[in-house]
């Protein structure tokens, strides 16, 4: 354990799999007590087991649908219960529906938005109203580079990525005055994660079927497409995400707020 948070008490929404996964787990290394929330009860208690053996830290679960307000509420009144505080809050819990524009399913686009954009304005809103009594902590949105530069047969999600750099930024505006910072990371592709590679609904398999990608005629295809458009050839990792939110929960950023910070290995840069 590092404990470059030694003692802060975190939150992760959509923790219980994937980057949200490696960010709980990343958070209580470096010293943090853990709050994993998830729709997935199945997931929660796997990321549990996954950081059990660390010294000195708590991790506990919660089952939360970021899209309803009382599950939100009642998440972070629990959290306050169990530790007394909240430092730090990380909306990670998305999901993404590639379809092709003139076929998108009007429902599904909907979705979407509901648990990308609604849900960030539900976590942010009861994070602040805990965070604006204690004077202090900081709010990380996981964003994406879709948040900075349009994707095709994918507009729903870059909808809510582009929205979420604007909530970002006001919500920064607005608290920092109480000594509350919020900033968001936008990582590039994670081209080895499940998010890309589940043989089913990953986005390798999406992609395809969208045709997003001019001449690919597999998955193979897809992925060298997208690695052939990062200057440093190759995708992003769990660590390099974890690496930048580390930064932004850590008093060492504590005069950065309202920044959307790319980590794309150069693909996008601003």
């Amino acid at each position: 354990m590092s404990g470059n948070l030694a003692d802060k008490v975190a939150i992760v929404t959509g923790g219980a799999q994937g980057l949200g996964r490696a960010i709980s787990q990343r958070l209580v290394r470096e010293g943090c007590n853990v709050v994993v929330a998830d729709v997935n009860q199945l997931g929660i208690a796997e990321t549990l087991a996954s950081i059990a053996a660390e010294p000195g830290r708590r991790a506990i679960g919660m089952k939360v649908d970021v899209t309803q307000e009382a599950e939100v509420e009642a998440l972070f009144a629990g959290t306050v219960r169990e530790f007394g505080r909240v430092d730090i809050v990380v909306s990670n819990a998305a999901i993404l529906i590639a379809e092709p524009i003139a076929e998108a399913d009007a429902e599904k686009w909907r979705a979407v938005m509901n648990v990308n954009l609604f849900g960030y304005f539900l976590v942010t809103k009861h994070a602040c109203r805990v965070m604006k009594r204690q004077k202090s902590g900081s709010i990380v949105n996981i964003n994406s580079k879709s948040g900075k530069k349009g994707s095709a047969a994918n507009s729903a999600y870059a909808a809510t990525k582009f929205g979420s750099i604007g909530h970002t930024q006001s919500v920064a505006l607005e608290m920092a005055p109480f000594g509350v910072r919020c900033n968001a990371i936008c990582p590039g592709n994670l081209l080895d994660s499940p998010l890309w590679t589940d043989p089913e609904t990953g986005l390798f398999v999406q992609y395809l079927r969208a045709g997003k990608v001019a001449g690919a005629g597999n998955v193979d295809d897809i992925r060298k497409a997208y690695v052939d458009m990062v200057p440093m050839k190759r995708g992003c990792t769990y660590d390099d995400v974890c690496n930048a939110l580390v930064f932004f929960a850590s008093d060492q950023s504590s005069y950065i707020t309202g920044i959307s910070l790319s980590v794309t290995g150069g693909q996008e840069m601003n």
